[in-house]
């Protein structure tokens, strides 16, 4: 990517957001890109699509004919018919850049609007110049709402905002490089993300010598009782999960309080609950009544533990330590609140990431083709292995020690993708606003480059699951 050079000549286009543009650039307003459609399933059969600000325009799976991420609706006839190359946009989510051009036929949402282009508007040039954050920010001043959870982008808001038009063979020339460029960055992320699965597996391992057999390799052993974990120390017990823990379910997002007062609270999803850690880039917020948040209110040293979706993530759990507060959790994730006179929550925890812990929930989940849900029940009758407190928190420090090389180095390969991550939104926005001129670099692209960036985004797959999002849209 070095090389690039800004344009020869540039004016001032009259807006607000990219100031200066390509001197044969224009400014149009969106109105006359793109418009409306409006068709409709009849039979609710067609492939599911989902939109996130992450991934864009995805397929959605389902369970036992219900999709994967719980949408509430009972037919899926009337729901709205994508194209390939069409624009799909979440209204309710627009202003954090939840919209995209589609690769696949399918059907949305019907509270997601669908735009078809006009012929000298390339679909996936305002695909990137759409999502980007100058234009984002545009879209947010243009949206709809009160505050910010509840900002809406309708059609005639859209229509109203500007966006740079190049010329027709040029958004070609600027696709094409978006392309190569962004197959580059996506097999250096692939690269990483193995590494990191590698050093992840390695780092279970170490975990479960230590929470399943001790620190002492000579001491006495009995059968645990558990088909698939074999002896454990003779002195340590076998209890179900709900004899030592309370669990709590999370608040479901789009429930009617009818005449109840609500208030605006943080509450973690699924994608902020990580295998040993909360990630808190993005905390969402939800309106509910007092007495909701009162029972769903998360306490310093929860257990949060995911509901599922792919298997991965199932009974995925991590300490919660009071980061903001007060905070919520919506109902794909559980607080499992362990009685610490028995029960340290870091154990727990650890606990959680272990090859039994995987197996109880795989085995007892409801599941279909790599996706997988538990329950609350289910999360209670597995079997916890209690040895005492005080050994409990020396396995702990030992644990600590022994696995801080192997964190350092995931912390690393993590900070190195997310470095990528900046580079490759910054490198699409000053192309797609015309500060780097790619016409001549994607003139001497080598076509095989270009069709590797078909491929699916490197992008962090717990980024993707935005549940909590379409399960509001979709009563």
């Amino acid at each position: 990517m070095q090389g690039l050079q800004p344009y020869p000549h540039y004016k001032d286009v009259g807006l607000p957001w990219p100031g200066k543009a390509p001197a044969h650039w224009v400014a149009r307003r969106t109105k006359y890109i793109v418009q409306e459609v409006n068709a409709r399933s009849t039979t609710g059969d067609e492939q599911l699509l989902r939109v996130s600000q992450f991934t864009g325009v995805t397929q959605r799976l389902r369970i036992d004919g219900q999709d994967a991420q719980d949408t509430r609706a009972a037919s899926l006839v009337g729901y709205k018919r994508v194209q390939p190359d069409e624009l799909v946009i979440n209204i309710m989510l627009a202003w954090n850049g939840s919209m995209g051009v589609s690769h696949f036929a399918g059907i949305a949402s019907p509270a997601y609007c669908v735009y078809r282009f006009k012929p000298d508007a390339h679909p996936w040039y305002f695909h990137h110049l759409f999502r980007s954050p100058a234009y984002k920010a545009r879209i947010k001043a243009m949206s709809t709402g009160v505050v910010e959870s509840r900002l809406r982008l309708y059609s005639d808001d859209l229509f109203r905002i500007e966006a740079l038009l190049p010329p027709p063979d040029e958004q070609a020339a600027i696709v094409k490089f978006l392309d190569w460029a962004n197959a580059r960055l996506e097999r250096t992320i692939r690269a990483k993300r193995r590494v990191i699965a590698l050093l992840t597996e390695q780092k279970q391992a170490i975990i479960h010598r230590a929470v399943t057999r001790g620190l002492d390799p000579s001491v006495p052993l009995k059968p645990s009782g558990i088909a698939w974990l074999g002896d454990i120390p003779a002195h340590w017990e076998v209890r179900p999960l709900k004899a030592v823990c309370k669990i709590q379910s999370g608040t479901t997002l789009g429930k009617d309080y009818g005449a109840q007062q609500t208030y605006e609270f943080p509450y973690l999803r699924v994608a902020n609950v990580q295998a040993g850690y909360v990630k808190l880039s993005v905390v969402k917020k939800v309106a509910v009544s007092m007495s909701e948040a009162q029972r769903r209110t998360l306490e310093n040293g929860d257990v949060l533990m995911t509901e599922g979706g792919d298997l991965d993530k199932l009974g995925r759990g991590c300490v919660w330590e009071a980061q903001i507060s007060p905070c919520l959790h919506q109902n794909h994730v559980f607080a499992v609140r362990p009685d610490k006179s028995k029960l340290d929550p870091q154990f727990l925890s650890a606990l959680m990431g272990t090859p039994y812990a995987r197996a109880y929930f795989q085995m007892t989940a409801k599941q279909t083709t790599n996706l997988a849900a538990t329950n609350k029940t289910k999360i209670g009758q597995l079997s916890v292995l209690l040895p005492s407190v005080v050994q409990q928190r020396e396995i702990l420090v030992a644990l600590g020690r022994e696995t801080k090389p192997v964190d350092t180095a995931i912390s690393r390969l993590n900070r190195e993708i997310d470095l990528l991550c900046e580079y490759r939104t910054r490198l699409v926005a000053d192309i797609v606003t015309g500060k780097l001129d790619v016409r001549e670099a994607a003139a001497h692209l080598p076509q095989d480059d270009v069709q590797a960036a078909l491929e699916p985004d490197a992008l962090d797959p717990d980024e993707a699951t935005d549940a909590d999002a379409d399960a509001e849209l979709e009563e």
